[in-house]
């Protein structure tokens, strides 16, 4: 066992005893080989049924960069470019002035579409034709590529039907022949999961006292916050959210249904080879890893960088060459294209920050 590996145990461990997390899973990629694989604590609660590796959780946004990365497949291929227009692909989008908004202004979040109507139901957001005619609608709140703002529901289902107009196929489809298959992990990267396979996936459970703050927090935000106006709050991820079968069953290529290993995978193989895979050029890699949006971000207010796709750097702003998507909750992932280190962390307790996550890739990036 190497010394990386006996660290990121303890410190997972002590997370699990001392109850600040449930269940963890924690696996490391340097050059393309598995150097860190942790798992701790439980699963289902009700059960005691235990992490192991192939466990899936859902960890929301982290799934964006599987997303981000079929998109990049076909661009390399290419069905579309990133300055294609989105209506040129799919013309119902063009309605309200979005005739110009282009792909690459959806993955990097300067598109000025991050908001879905606030009567959206969670039906809706498992409805794809439904939530996607409903996007199509929308009218832009800025003009696109102007500003940066989160698109964090709209994000996965502009580029989902960008894909299955370009293809002829579902997402979901796409990332299981050409991402899942090809790493060996379909049983463990999905947007939509079959519920045949619901048994394998870890039970959220949210923060003690996270309702509680997050009615103090709702209380005290302003009306016009641009927030609350990007989705109905009903629909903030938690873990009641995550543990719905519908949701579950959906594709919402916002999120994803994953484990550690298999997200630590996909950034090893965009990284370089993983058992003669990889997934995007040198060429592409340098390219979608460069920031392309910075600023304030217009639905959160805080300070941005996005490539296309991955947001730039660690949880504590460290490391411009990271590149990852975090997930709410505190679930992370990400790649280091001056290390060459991937980092997939999953978790079950819903928290309302990234500590966790940021005293890993501290212990992570550190011994790099």
């Amino acid at each position: 066992m190497s010394e990386l590996q006996q660290q990121v145990q303890k410190v997972v461990d002590e997370l699990v005893d001392s109850g600040a997390e449930r269940g963890v899973q924690v696996v490391v990629y340097q050059g393309g080989e598995q150097v860190v694989d942790v798992v701790a604590g439980v699963a289902d609660p009700a059960t005691g049924r235990p992490v192991d590796p192939g466990t899936v959780f859902y960890n929301f946004s982290i799934g964006k960069a599987a997303t981000s990365t079929v998109v990049h497949l076909l661009v390399e291929r290419g069905l579309f470019g990133y300055d294609t227009p989105v209506a040129e692909l799919w013309p119902e989008f063009a309605a309200n002035g979005k005739q110009a908004v282009t792909v690459r202004q959806v993955l990097d979040h300067t598109a000025g579409v991050p908001g879905i109507p606030l009567d959206t139901t969670v039906e809706d957001l498992c409805d794809w034709d439904r939530i996607c005619a409903a996007i199509a609608a929308a009218e832009l709140w800025w003009e696109p590529g102007t500003k940066v703002g989160y698109h964090a529901y709209t994000f996965g289902y502009i580029l989902g039907e960008v894909v299955r107009r370009a293809t002829g196929k579902r997402i979901s489809q796409v990332l299981a022949e050409e991402v899942a298959g090809p790493l060996g992990v379909t049983g463990e990267l999905w947007f939509g999961m079959p519920p045949s396979e619901h048994h394998r996936l870890a039970r959220l459970e949210d923060e003690p006292g996270a309702a509680e703050q997050a009615a103090q927090m709702l209380a005290s935000m302003p009306p016009d916050l641009p927030m609350l106006r990007s989705a109905p709050m009903a629909l903030f991820p938690n873990a009641e959210f995550g543990n719905r079968p519908d949701t579950l069953a959906a594709d919402i290529p916002a999120g994803g249904k994953v484990s550690a290993r298999a997200i630590a995978r996909l950034y090893a193989a965009l990284l370089g080879e993983v058992d003669g895979v990889r997934l995007l050029t040198p060429e592409r890699l340098a390219e979608v890893t460069a920031v392309s949006s910075s600023g304030t971000d217009e639905v959160f207010g805080m300070p941005t960088r996005w490539g296309l796709g991955y947001a730039i750097g660690l949880p504590d702003g460290s490391r411009d060459t990271a590149f990852g998507t975090g997930g709410v909750g505190g679930s992370f992932a990400f790649g280091d294209t001056a290390s060459g280190l991937a980092f997939g962390l999953t978790k079950n307790r819903v928290s309302n920050d990234f500590a966790t996550a940021t005293r890993l890739t501290q212990l992570v990036t550190g011994a790099a």
